[in-house]
């Protein structure tokens, strides 16, 4: 059933029991309704009182509901900029009481889930167990507001892009008290979830597990994940370095780069770069890059092709160096040899994880499309967004209809002096790479 008429008939039921609790279809015979569901925007005691014309009311309205869900064209695959945000409630409209009423007042978990992804991006169990791994943190805070509203608000904004001021008559709170709660809580994310969530497959059964599932996918024996990198676009940014921050779609924007595996789940995040920089400047500031070079990360999983010894590595596009541990394509237009050319075609197949993972995090949390935060806490909050994405991959929540960028126009990375043995390793390895797959698969 479609999400936002589950939605529609959640609200229906709650006018419904408003308007005749005796009829209540959810209800059990020994229920009653919860006086916290009645708001300040309750029906008039005259149409309260004409109790006989609810149930007509109530399913007149649902057939037409239904009829409407059933005739809404399917958007798959929204492209940028083509699914506008739904207006902010009215002011006032969402207090902590009301927040309360709607976590307790359900009675089928269905319509609670379907309401709580419209509202905040992920079912009810998702929201509670990211409640309780937070709320140590928050209540020694003081903060005056409960952890679970705290947390609602700030999923809020995270789901639909809202600026603190839009949501200031929304939540009937000061802008500059929605975000210092909004820091709070994607700092928390960045930094007390992030070690738990976004984990390298070190492990030899995780390691297994990522590795067979990519070779399953591609044919391509040992590769552990995929990496890219995309803008993040900014509200924020210094005037002064204005050409420094504009990336090459045009915006100004932080870079983003990430590693997935076969789940669309992240394994590595770095936020440190500004637009401008290329994917891969980004990738050799970052923490991963220098963990890999200096053989930091212990893959314990060597295998033999053609007499090379092949590590786990990770694979990427044509911006990215060649190394013996990030395998990149022979060529960005199909000039090479048949072998090198089923090669490069494997690998991008392998590569297409980690864009439909960076599509659904940018369908999921809609603020990363127009980053609307001051830039110092810019970093958070996509960090904080990758480990929500990873929360919902874990719990198998809906993935949404993936967020599409234009595809990538930059020139293949050049090798650094620093890197040639690396580079020469990587090239060796990527050619018996491709020849072995070549003829395994010719030969069957």
């Amino acid at each position: 059933m479609d999400e936002s008429f589950l939605l529609m008939l959640s609200n229906l039921l709650h006018l419904h029991n408003s308007l005749d609790p005796s009829t209540s279809l959810l209800s059990s015979a020994s229920s009653t309704p919860s006086s916290s569901s009645v708001t300040s925007s309750s029906p008039s005691s005259s149409l309260l009182s004409t109790s006989s014309a609810a149930p007509l009311l109530f399913f007149t309205l649902a057939s037409l509901l239904s009829f409407l869900a059933c005739s809404k064209p399917n958007n798959k695959n929204r492209k940028s900029g083509s699914s506008p945000r739904p207006a902010p409630p009215a002011n006032g409209a969402y207090t902590v009481a009301v927040f309360q009423s709607l976590s307790n007042d359900w009675t089928s978990a269905p319509l609670r889930d379907a309401q709580w992804r419209a509202l905040y991006g992920l079912s009810y169990p998702v929201f509670t167990k990211i409640v309780e791994k937070l709320n140590p943190h928050i209540a020694a805070s003081n903060l005056s507001l409960p952890s679970d509203f705290a947390v609602s608000m700030v999923l809020f904004r995270l789901a639909h892009g809202y600026s603190a001021k839009s949501l200031a008559s929304r939540y009937n709170l000061e802008p500059y008290l929605i975000s210092k709660i909004t820091n709070m809580v994607t700092r928390l994310l960045a930094t007390k979830l992030y070690p738990e969530y976004v984990k390298i497959p070190a492990s030899k059964r995780r390691l297994n597990e990522v590795t067979l599932a990519f070779e399953e996918l591609t044919s391509l024996p040992n590769m552990c994940g995929a990496i890219d990198g995309t803008p993040i676009k900014l509200r924020s940014f210094p005037t002064n370095e204005s050409n420094l921050y504009r990336c090459e779609y045009g915006y100004p924007a932080l870079q983003l780069q990430v590693v997935s595996d076969h789940k669309k789940m992240f394994w590595d995040v770095c936020v440190k770069a500004p637009g401008a920089v290329d994917d891969a400047t980004h990738f050799r500031d970052s923490l991963l890059y220098n963990r890999l070079v200096s053989d930091d990360i212990v893959w314990d999983k060597v295998i033999n092709v053609r007499g090379h010894h092949v590590r786990p590595y990770v694979v990427g596009d044509w911006c990215y160096p060649l190394m013996a541990f990030l395998m990149t394509p022979f060529s960005p237009n199909g000039s090479g040899s048949p072998a090198q050319n089923l090669f490069d075609g494997m690998l991008m197949k392998g590569r297409s994880v980690v864009v439909d993972a960076i599509g659904l995090l940018k369908s999921r949390w809609r603020i990363l499309q127009d980053l609307d935060v001051g830039l110092s806490h810019a970093p958070q909050t996509i960090v904080a967004c990758c480990v929500l994405h990873n929360v919902c991959q874990q719990m198998r929540e809906p993935e949404p209809d993936v967020w599409r960028e234009p595809d990538e126009t930059a020139a293949p990375a050049r090798v650094l002096e620093s890197e040639k043995s690396f580079h020469y390793f990587g090239d060796s390895l990527r050619q018996a790479l491709a020849d072995d797959l070549h003829h395994r698969l010719s030969s069957r």
